[in-house]
């Protein structure tokens, strides 16, 4: 998976390039799927600087092995990100989890 590819999976979903960030809570890590999107005026990241973030985002999904995950995930939920409203996606990353919760993103 690629930047572009996660981009082109958000865009299939829900028709915006949202923002994503990752976050760790009670001892698990979450991808958010934020409501700000590159097509907004007030997006902070221009096209570049978004792929870019994008990309570093698959390549922790590709480390972690939680790409099939995510893509499930996104694929069959009915959530949908809004305003003040993050969907949070749980990753499972097994055993190895605790050495990643040292690493800061």
């Amino acid at each position: 998976m690629t930047g572009s590819d996660l981009r082109q999976l958000l865009l299939t979903k829900w028709g915006f390039s949202y923002d994503i960030q990752f976050r760790r809570t009670q001892g698990r890590i979450f991808m958010q799927v934020m409501w700000r999107y590159q097509e907004q005026v007030s997006f902070p990241l221009d096209e570049a600087d978004y792929l870019s973030h994008l990309d570093q985002v698959a390549a922790y999904l590709i480390a972690w092995g939680a790409v099939e995950q995510v893509t499930r995930f996104i694929q069959e939920t009915k959530q949908r990100p809004r305003l003040g409203k993050a969907v949070g996606i749980p990753l499972e990353l097994g055993e190895r989890a605790s050495e990643w919760m040292l690493e800061n993103f």
